[in-house]
């Protein structure tokens, strides 16, 4: 069993090993494989670079699919000169009304803070971002990135710090991303028409190619596999009197002081764009909006 490095390890190594779950750490071709630009992926023993030039980027995806749980992957972001360059990270279902928990690393000029764009979709809606200065420099060395997610909360997580959550208010009518298996996915390509400052820096294709580094795959969930048909997912990667899912646990359901004072600390310094805030957008205030807790703390 992998070491236990997930949230649950505030229960206790000892009680994550009776937790029911699929707890699984390994190199990249055990858990992943290559989408798209075969050509593009450098493999460097337990390292992997994603390579962006004129040409193309590069993507790759999980061989199964998760009902909740935990995945983490860690990240060296593209140095120098990246602008017009996203690197992702996401979890996503299929379909027009899918679910979906992304990670967007804008890239930047030289000497700028790097940012990071995070948006959830909720059966096939989305524009929902939330965007924040890295307080740290991703590009000099590696960093972990999390997404946790139960029944309670989506948890985005930078090197085990929240940097933002998403309760679930199905009490308050507002619809919760609960009941499809997603797959892990990441990618590196030009968005140089929205990227780094709305599109006014372009990609300057004489500092190609662009590199991410990529390391320490974990994955920590339900596997759902293609043979198990939709209306049976939830039921398998519930708790019940014969397993129990650490995700499932009372003390998974929000999170503890520690990391509130972590999350406030986020938003009131790092954080330079929320959605529920642009009212030329949203002249009506998202309903998830009003009624999350990080609005009043």
């Amino acid at each position: 069993m992998a070491a236990c490095v997930s949230f649950a390890c505030v229960l206790g190594f000892f009680l994550c090993s009776l937790m029911a779950g699929s707890i699984e750490s390994r190199n990249f071709h055990d858990l992943f494989q290559p989408s798209w630009a075969f050509d593009h992926f450098i493999y460097e023993g337990e390292l992997l670079k994603l390579r962006l030039d004129n040409s193309s980027g590069a993507g790759f995806s999980s061989k199964n699919k998760y009902l909740f749980g935990k995945v983490t992957i860690q990240i060296k972001l593209i140095a120098g000169d990246s602008a017009g360059t996203v690197t992702a990270f996401y979890m996503s279902s299929e379909g027009s009304n899918h679910n979906e928990f992304d990670f967007e690393f804008l890239g930047n000029t030289s000497g700028e803070p790097y940012s990071v764009q995070t948006n959830v979709y909720v059966n096939g809606v989305g524009n929902r971002e939330q965007r924040l200065n890295l307080w740290f420099d991703p590009t000099k060395d590696f960093h972990s990135y999390s997404i946790f997610w139960n029944r309670r909360q989506v948890i985005f997580l930078v090197d085990e710090t929240p940097i933002r959550v998403h309760s679930n208010l199905e009490h308050r009518g507002i619809p919760f991303p609960k009941d499809q298996a997603m797959g892990v996915y990441s990618s590196i390509w030009n968005a140089d028409d929205w990227a780094t400052q709305g599109g006014r820096v372009k990609t300057n294709w004489a500092h190609a190619p662009f590199i991410a580094s990529y390391k320490g795959f974990e994955i920590d969930g339900c596997e759902c596999p293609t043979t198990v048909a939709t209306a049976d997912v939830a039921r398998k990667c519930s708790s019940d009197g014969e397993k129990k899912y650490w995700w499932d646990e009372p003390t998974m359901s929000e999170l503890n002081l520690h990391q509130s004072h972590q999350l406030v600390w986020v938003r009131a310094r790092h954080m330079v764009y929320d959605y529920c805030t642009d009212s030329a957008r949203f002249p009506v205030t998202p309903a998830e909006c009003v009624h999350h807790s990080h609005r009043h703390w």
